[in-house]
C-alpha cells in the first residue's frame, strides 16, 4: 500500500468520524432548541388560555367563542386545549379537537406544571398542563389546563434540518478529501521524483541523484548519492587493487619458474625471497582493496574502549620497556565509521610510539565540529623532517636495523586520505615526534 494512499484512507476515517459526531453534536442542539423553542410556544398559549378563561357565579367555566388563537378553533390543526377539574372530567376543549381524539389531558395538583411526550397511534405529541386552584365566590375550583400539539410539523423540521446539516457536511468533507488528496499530491511528489530518478540510476540512464529537493529529504538524497560515490569507488579500488595484484606477481612468479626450471644451488634463498615478496604485495593490495571512502553513514565506535584494547595489547608485546601511557580522551568520544579503519591508524601509530618511545606517550582524542582529532606524542628520537614524506610511503624505514616492514605509515596515510582527513607529523624541540590526525 503506497504512502499517499495510507494517508488518504487514514484522513478519510478521521473525517468520517469528525463527520459523525459534528452532525450528531449539531442535530442534538438543533432539536433541544426546537423542544425548547415549542415548549415556550405551548406555555405561552397556556398562558393567553388561562387569561382567557372566567368562572361565572355558579361556578360554570366560561371560555371565549373566539378562543384567542385561530389554531386552536381550527379542526384537526394540531394544537388541541383541555381543560379539566380535579377528577379528569373535561370541562372544555378547543374546536380544533372535533373529529380526533386527542391524548387524555392530565389532572394535576394546583401549582404544579407537566411537559411530556406521548405517543398515541403510531403518532408523538407533545403536551404542557398547568394545574391551577381557581378562586370563586364559593371558594376555589381545581382545574388542569392542558395544551398539546402533535409533532407531525415539528419531526419535519428535524428532518429537513437533518438532510441539510448532512448534504453539507457530506459535500465538504467530499471536497476536503479532494483537496487534501491533490495537497498530498503535491506535497509527496519529490518522492515520487526521488523514485523516479532511483530508477533511472538503476537502469544504468544516471549516475547520481540530480534534481533538487526540499530541505526535509535533501539529507536523505545526499546521503543516497554519497553511498552511490561510496560503491563506486570501493569497486574501482577492488579493481585496481587486482589488476595491480596480477602485475605486481608477475615478476616473482617469472623468478620463481625460472629458479625451478634452473634448479641452481643457492635458489632456495631466491624462492624465499620471492615468497616473502609476494606475500608482502597480497597483504598490501588486500589492505588498499579493503580501505573504505568516508564514513557517511557508518556505525558508532566509541574511542576510549578501543585506545584501552590496543594499549593492553601493546603493553604486553613491549613489556620490557616498561613504557608510561598517559590518554585524555574527551567523554563519550565516538567516531562514525569504520571500526577496522580507526583500529589501523591507532595501532600503527601507537605501535610506532612505542616502539620509538623511551619512557613516556602520550594520546590525547577530542571532538573539532564534525572531526575526531588525535594526538601521539612520544619522547624518542623523533624523525627528520626531510625524512617524514617518505616514511609515508610504503617499503621505506627509518632504521634498517629495527624490525618491520615499513608500511605501516602508509597504510594509515590511505586511511586517512579515504576519508578526506589529515595527517601530520612533526619534530618536538624537546625531542620525540607528534603526530596529529583528523578524520
Amino acid at each position: 500500500m503506497s504512502l499517499n494512499l495510507r494517508i488518504i484512507l487514514i484522513a478519510t476515517l478521521v473525517l468520517a468520524i469528525f463527520v459523525t459526531l459534528t452532525a450528531a453534536t449539531l442535530e442534538r442542539a438543533f432539536s433541544d432548541s426546537a423542544e425548547s423553542a415549542q415548549r415556550d410556544r405551548l406555555t405561552s398559549q397556556l398562558y393567553a388560555l388561562m387569561a382567557a378563561a372566567e368562572i361565572d357565579e355558579r361556578g360554570q367555566l366560561l371560555m371565549p367563542s373566539n378562543e384567542l388563537d385561530a389554531l386552536l378553533g381550527l379542526p384537526s390543526s394540531g394544537v388541541y386545549a383541555q381543560i379539566t377539574d380535579r377528577t379528569g372530567r373535561v370541562l372544555w376543549e378547543s374546536s380544533s379537537a372535533l373529529g380526533i381524539e386527542p391524548p387524555a389531558a392530565a389532572t394535576l395538583d394546583g401549582g404544579n406544571k407537566q411537559f411530556t411526550k406521548i405517543r398515541l397511534d403510531d403518532s408523538d405529541y407533545y403536551r404542557f398542563a398547568f394545574g391551577v386552584n381557581w378562586p370563586t365566590t364559593s371558594g376555589t375550583m381545581a382545574l388542569t389546563f392542558n395544551i398539546t400539539t402533535d409533532l407531525k410539523s415539528f419531526n419535519r423540521q428535524i428532518g429537513e434540518f437533518r438532510a441539510t446539516l448532512w448534504s453539507w457536511l457530506g459535500a465538504m468533507a467530499v471536497l476536503l478529501l479532494v483537496c487534501q488528496a491533490a495537497i498530498l499530491r503535491w506535497g509527496l511528489s519529490p518522492l515520487r521524483r526521488v523514485g523516479k530518478e532511483l530508477g533511472r540510476i538503476e537502469s544504468g540512464d544516471q549516475d547520481r541523484i540530480e534534481d533538487r529537493y526540499p530541505q526535509e529529504i535533501k539529507r536523505l538524497t545526499v546521503n543516497i548519492n554519497q553511498l552511490l560515490q561510496q560503491e563506486r569507488s570501493q569497486k574501482t579500488r577492488y579493481r585496481n587493487a587486482l589488476g595491480d595484484l596480477a602485475h605486481s606477481l608477475k615478476t616473482p612468479l617469472a623468478v620463481m619458474r625460472s629458479a625451478l626450471v634452473s634448479k641452481k644451488p643457492g635458489d632456495t634463498d631466491t624462492l624465499d625471497e620471492q615468497i616473502t615478496r609476494m606475500n608482502s604485495i597480497v597483504e598490501y593490495q588486500l589492505q588498499r582493496a579493503a580501505t573504505l571512502g568516508p564514513a557517511v553513514m557508518g556505525k558508532s565506535v566509541e574511542v576510549a574502549p578501543l585506545v584501552k584494547r590496543l594499549l593492553a595489547s601493546l603493553d604486553k608485546v613491549y613489556l620490557d620497556k616498561h613504557i608510561d601511557v598517559k590518554t585524555t580522551i574527551e567523554d563519550d568520544l565516538a567516531y562514525r565509521g569504520d571500526e577496522g579503519d580507526l583500529m589501523e591508524v591507532l595501532g600503527n601509530l601507537l605501535d610506532n610510539a612505542f616502539k620509538w618511545a623511551e619512557q613516556h606517550i602520550e594520546l590525547d582524542a577530542y571532538r573539532k565540529k564534525k572531526q575526531l582529532v588525535i594526538h601521539i606524542r612520544d619522547d624518542g628520537s623523533g624523525m627528520p623532517g626531510e625524512m617524514i614524506s617518505a616514511l609515508l610511503q610504503r617499503g621505506v624505514r627509518a632504521d634498517q636495523s629495527t624490525a618491520g616492514h615499513g608500511i605501516g605509515l602508509s597504510i594509515v596515510k590511505n586511511i586517512v586520505d579515504a576519508r578526506q582527513g589529515d595527517l601530520r607529523i612533526t619534530q618536538r624541540p624537546q625531542g620525540g615526534s607528534e603526530v596529529v590526525v583528523t578524520l
